[in-house]
């Protein structure tokens, strides 16, 4: 499962998921627990990362 956040409310989901994803705008605690950050919402950041794992 991939999950992506960017507040502190998503920090539980983030580190549960099989790959968490925060974006690249998230709050730095955020950041701090994901396995990875992408773009920003505003750059497509899901998208560019689901590509990543999908294409």
């Amino acid at each position: 499962m991939i999950a992506f956040g960017d507040g502190h409310n998503d920090a539980t989901m983030v580190e549960y998921a099989g790959i968490g994803v925060a974006m690249a705008n998230a709050v730095d605690d955020l950041k701090a627990v994901a396995d990875e950050v992408t773009r920003s919402n505003e750059e497509d950041g899901i998208a560019y990362t689901l590509s990543k794992y999908f294409n």
